[in-house]
């Protein structure tokens, strides 16, 4: 696999939806249940950002883990069941491309070392996925921004 292009980025505060998902696919559950309210609600998905995070992690044993799925929002939109409003206050990343959603695993283990080698700190605000095609349909056509939390 190529060698990945890293850029800083500081992440400006945003509101976001969130909602969750947890079991075997919780991404699936998190997108299907986000992209239904922000339908439901006449959001132009084309104008938002979306962005996701394992919440919680994977533990060893098992197959089940929590994922946790953004659409950034104005003041207008409220939470209803199942979505949640939260204020994000931004951050400094370390962020690079990912194309294809089989390789998102061997990116982020590339963003971690990149991070590891390089001059910044790790950081312990939340890493992120960003995706851009929020309706692909095929792995291959999903475009993410992964977001590595960096300090100087």
């Amino acid at each position: 696999m190529p060698e990945i292009e890293v850029r800083i980025v500081t992440l400006e505060a945003m509101r976001v939806a969130s909602t969750s998902g947890f079991g075997e696919q919780p991404e699936l559950q998190a997108w299907n249940t986000l992209l239904t309210w922000a339908k439901d609600c006449g959001i132009n998905l084309k104008e938002r950002r979306f962005f996701g995070f394992n919440n919680p992690n994977p533990t060893p044993g098992s197959p089940n883990y929590g994922y946790e799925q953004w659409i950034t929002v104005g003041p207008e939109e409220k939470s209803a069941e199942g979505i949640e409003i939260k204020e994000f206050p931004g951050g400094l990343y370390a962020v690079t491309r990912c194309e294809g959603l089989q390789h998102i695993s061997d990116i982020w283990m590339q963003l971690a070392v990149w991070r590891e080698d390089s001059h910044y700190q790790e950081a312990h605000h939340q890493w992120f996925e960003e995706c851009f095609t929020p309706e692909a349909e095929r792995l291959e056509d999903y475009v993410f921004d992964l977001y590595a939390p960096i300090a100087e």
